[in-house]
């Protein structure tokens, strides 16, 4: 039933695409018969609209993965650098969110570290909607930010590091079989502002896969089960996710560096002084309007990188196009 109505919406889109656009035809004919230039024009905008909404659907084409269709989970952990890599954690964070919200997924925050003096030292963010982790599966990797720090006062300029990992939501398709005994299970008191409640109970959870080191942890919740639950799911997810790069891997070598997310190795740098550039080291994907990407406009970076990833080679953006 899912694949069903996935693929109902899409020929209904394409259905409603080429109505639009006979549409937008017809009313330029008929600007053009009574020499009406405004009518002519809003035609002409509505061909400009469908041309970037078909765009969009061309990438979309690109979803095809096992777990593209899936909601994702999206944790952001700050790096060295104490509080300038705390706060930069807290504006990735952000971007994610709004980054949904655009998208009219439905946001919710899992789990959140507060740094120390400002920002965060981690957070998990579960993003519901259709393909979310096919189109966020690509922002895994290290991001950098250089800006006058607001917390020097000899008003320096900074660079900060931030990594983001991205891994699918797994559904009842897909069996994954955990042992309880490769896990070490702790609890802890909830952090931040959040009433008597949340200082007063142990109903946080992490948890460690022991074999491969991955950690886990979840504290939306105020029952201590629902949260040992999320992060059970949470667990999955990761390692469902680590296998899917590792059959990556195998069937193409030059994967292992398109998706490196180790330290040192940042997929996009975000200028804000001396100059105003955000800029994709993959693909070569551009902005000058980095406050608009902070504020969730990531959309062409996205594009850019799932047709890099799948044409590969610097001209994959051009050859989507």
């Amino acid at each position: 039933m899912r694949e069903r109505t996935s693929l109902e919406d899409q020929i209904n889109a394409i259905k409603r695409l080429e109505q639009e656009l006979e549409d937008a035809i017809t009313l330029i004919e008929l600007g053009e018969m009574e020499e009406d230039e405004g009518t002519v024009k809003e035609g002409e905008e509505a061909i400009r609209a469908l041309q970037d909404e078909a765009a969009r659907r061309q990438v979309e084409t690109l979803l095809s993965g096992e777990a593209d269709g899936n909601d994702t989970y999206v944790e952001v952990h700050s790096g060295a650098g104490g509080t300038e890599s705390q706060d930069w954690a807290n504006m990735l964070q952000r971007m994610y969110a709004r980054w949904g919200e655009r998208r009219k997924y439905k946001v919710e925050l899992l789990e959140i570290t507060d740094g120390d003096e400002a920002g965060i030292k981690s957070a998990t963010l579960l993003i519901k909607g259709h393909n979310a982790y096919g189109w966020l599966k690509t922002e895994s990797g290290v991001h950098r930010l250089v800006r006058i720090s607001p917390y020097d006062s000899n008003a320096r300029r900074h660079t900060s590091f931030a990594s983001v990992w991205v891994y699918p939501v797994v559904d009842d398709r897909i069996n994954i079989e955990v042992k309880e005994s490769d896990c070490r299970i702790d609890t802890f008191r909830s952090s931040g502002a959040g009433g008597q409640h949340v200082n007063t109970t142990d109903s946080a959870v992490r948890i460690t896969h022991i074999p491969s080191g991955i950690v886990v942890a979840c504290q939306q919740e105020r029952s201590q089960h629902k949260n040992r639950a999320t992060a059970w799911n949470m667990l999955r997810a990761r390692l469902y996710e680590a296998e899917l790069k590792k059959r990556e891997e195998k069937a193409n070598a030059e994967a292992a560096a398109k998706t490196d997310i180790g330290w040192g190795h940042q997929i996009r740098s975000y200028v804000l002084q001396p100059y105003q550039l955000v800029k994709d080291l993959r693909t070569g994907h551009q902005s000058t309007s980095p406050q608009d990407v902070l504020d969730g406009d990531i959309d062409p970076f996205v594009e850019a990188s799932l047709a890099h990833r799948v044409y590969g080679g610097a001209d994959a953006v051009e050859d989507i196009d």
